[in-house]
């Protein structure tokens, strides 16, 4: 029997749980690994002509050690928090100057070990602490998806050994430090519970952009984990339609034949859940179809070819 802990008060602060190991834990070395991995992107992995500026509501993103996943992954976060001082040539990018409210960007995270989490568990404590600096916690917005009620609420405690979305934080302090989040890990399911509950969530984030807030969503997943490079690219290619025709439940059953069929592969997509329920959620948006952006193996990064994991970085721009 899974039992969860009692909630308590709500924590001060998020403590970094994973700096030291997938990322730099000293700031200045962790500072000069993101601005690398931004300008190297720039380079090798340059924003689509078809995503203007601001204009990118949401992006897919991966979660893993971030000399694994990071260029592919700040392709998506240049995106989505687009910054005029980065150029090709930089070899360092400051922060940029702040244009209009600042942001808040839901960030829709894997459960990988809170075993008593059973929907939608959202952090309702003080800021998340990293080496950069810490990252605010937009309290406002977390109570409005609180109150959407089932399979929402607050639930701190299965966020504090979670690496799926403090590994996207370094990105967030750097590109906008003025940034706030909505952080939510996701065990909701990949059927109509968790479909219907992104639905929710996106039509509460519809209104309230309609009414002028800056209101970004954030989906972290690796994909397949862990056949060979060739099978991971594979299984990236075939569930990309799904995930830029904004289309849940052809995810879901894709992802689930390809683990059943494929050789070696645990998961097409250890984040399946958080990416059901955030295309849920970006359909209510009313965005367009999603664009690829980058993606890679694990072998890219100097991992063994013969046992790897899948990145992927998608955007969905406004209609």
């Amino acid at each position: 029997m899974n039992v969860r802990p009692d909630p308590g008060l709500p924590l001060p602060t998020r403590p970094p749980a994973v700096a030291g190991s997938f990322y730099p834990a000293n700031a200045d070395e962790l500072g000069a690994l993101v601005d690398g991995l931004l300008a190297e992107s720039v380079r090798h992995h340059p924003t689509p002509a078809s995503l203007g500026p601001a204009s990118v509501a949401g992006i897919l993103a991966p979660h893993a050690g971030l000399v694994y996943s990071g260029i592919v992954a700040a392709a998506g976060w240049r995106a989505l928090l687009p910054s005029p001082a980065l150029l090709p040539s930089a070899a360092h990018v400051p922060s940029p100057a702040a244009s209009g409210p600042p942001p808040t960007v839901v960030l829709l995270g894997t459960n990988h070990g809170a075993a008593w989490l059973d929907g939608v568990g959202a952090w309702d404590g003080g800021p998340w602490r990293t080496p950069l600096g810490d990252v605010a916690v937009d309290r406002e917005l977390t109570d409005a998806v609180i109150a959407l009620g089932e399979p929402f609420g607050a639930d701190a405690r299965c966020h504090l050994g979670e690496h799926s979305l403090e590994v996207q934080l370094p990105f967030v302090a750097r590109l906008a430090p003025e940034a706030r989040i909505v952080a939510l890990s996701v065990r909701a399911g990949t059927g109509t519970r968790g479909i219907e509950a992104g639905e929710r969530l996106g039509a509460l984030l519809a209104a309230r952009r309609a009414a002028g807030e800056r209101i970004l969503l954030a989906i972290s997943s690796d994909m397949a984990h862990y056949p060979r490079a060739t099978v991971t690219e594979q299984v990236t290619s075939a569930l990309l339609p799904h995930l830029v025709d904004l289309a849940p439940a052809a995810l879901a059953a894709a992802e689930a034949a390809l683990t059943r069929s494929e050789p070696g592969v645990s998961c097409g997509m250890c984040g399946i859940e958080p990416a059901v329920l955030g295309l849920g959620a970006l359909r209510a948006m009313g965005v367009r179809p999603g664009v690829a952006l980058a993606a890679a193996t694990s072998a890219d990064g100097g991992g063994d070819p013969r046992r790897t994991v899948g990145y992927l970085a998608v955007a969905f721009a406004e209609a």
